[in-house]
């Protein structure tokens, strides 16, 4: 992923002026969480690229992305703009802590800044879409619960040994974990990431899974590749 630009079946991202590049994660996020619903909010939407993995997986959506970042902001809006979504996409250069919505969203997804201070990113624009300081998990969260509707799903992505910690902050904030996928570069290595989704309502049971991304000749594994079919290339 070292070009300007990564593309995809139905679209295609620059990245070469956002401090966040197209990533697993980001991919991973966009074709796993909740997209079901009218309203679809993409926090710190970066390259756009979840906004428009939304917009794709749900064709009834109308989706905003929103992002602190100008120059992320502005290559978001170039990528949907090029994109055939761009009459559903929009996005907006705005704080989400500071955003407000008259109208409330069916599904939101993050892939939050999860580095803590030690790891600090020397340039501001890294800082603000790696750093954990930059939009803390609990008031990220707070907010999440004031802009998602009473039937609405919160998914996320964050590092395992995170999992634990997000998942309290959330019920702080009433949000109930319903759904679950761990994330393993390789079988035989500890977790890597979590991505989880959240809602007002509590669940009996949390639907788990699990998913390796490489098989055992390093190449993507028949999981990985069921999950991105739709948009890798």
């Amino acid at each position: 992923m070292s070009n300007d630009y990564f593309r995809f079946k139905q679209f295609c991202v620059h990245h070469d002026r956002c401090a966040m590049k197209v990533g697993t994660d980001g991919v991973l996020l966009g074709a796993w969480g909740r997209v079901e619903g009218r309203r679809i909010l993409d926090v710190g939407t970066g390259t756009g690229l979840i906004a428009l993995m939304a917009a794709q997986r749900n064709p009834e959506a109308t989706v905003l992305g929103i992002d602190i970042d100008e120059q992320a902001f502005y290559q978001a809006q170039e990528n949907i703009a090029e994109s055939s979504f761009n009459d559903r996409v929009k996005c907006v250069l705005q704080d989400v802590l500071t955003f407000s919505s008259q109208v409330p969203f069916d599904a939101i997804l993050c892939n939050p800044p999860f580095f803590v201070e030690d790891t600090l990113p020397n340039s501001y624009e890294r800082s603000l879409a790696r750093n954990n300081s930059c939009l803390p998990f609990p008031q990220l969260i707070e907010k999440i619960t004031t802009l998602l509707t009473s039937e609405g799903n919160f998914s996320v992505i964050v590092p395992s040994g995170l999992m634990q910690g997000f998942v309290s902050i959330c019920l702080v904030e009433g949000l109930y974990l319903n759904r679950r996928c761990v994330v393993r570069t390789k079988a035989n290595k500890p977790p890597k990431r979590v991505m989880m989704t959240f809602s007002a309502k509590s669940y009996d049971i949390t639907e788990e899974s699990e998913l390796c991304l490489t098989d055992e000749k390093g190449g993507r594994s028949q999981e990985y590749k069921k999950l991105t079919d739709s948009f890798y290339l």
